[in-house]
């Protein structure tokens, strides 16, 4: 009914995060359904990018975040990487740029 403004600080991480998530976890699941099209490179930053969401991933979906980052470096031919922190707002340009990069817009 009426328009809701994030003005705390903690709000508008929570907006951004929750955003970040989602379009992470989105381009994820596009590129399941075309893995077997996509080269080792490309699936081994799709793994990079699971493994990037997992601090920034609560409750069940960060449970499954290890395990889509394992499935994609497996594709890749590359073994387990260290899981890092990335901060949202690059995050969010990697979402983006591996978004393009795969053609799943």
């Amino acid at each position: 009914m009426g328009v809701h403004r994030i003005t705390s600080e903690s709000a508008k991480y929570y907006a951004t995060r929750e955003r970040v998530i989602g379009s992470g976890i989105s381009l994820l699941g596009l590129a399941s359904e075309r893995a077997a099209e996509l080269s080792k490179e490309e699936l081994e930053a799709l793994g990079d990018l699971a493994a990037n969401l997992l601090p920034h991933s609560p409750g069940y979906a960060g449970k499954l975040i290890p395990t889509v980052a394992r499935l994609f470096w497996t594709l890749a031919g590359v073994g387990e990487k260290e899981f890092q922190f990335m901060e949202l707002e690059e995050l969010e340009r990697v979402i983006e740029d591996l978004r393009k990069k795969i053609g799943a817009e």
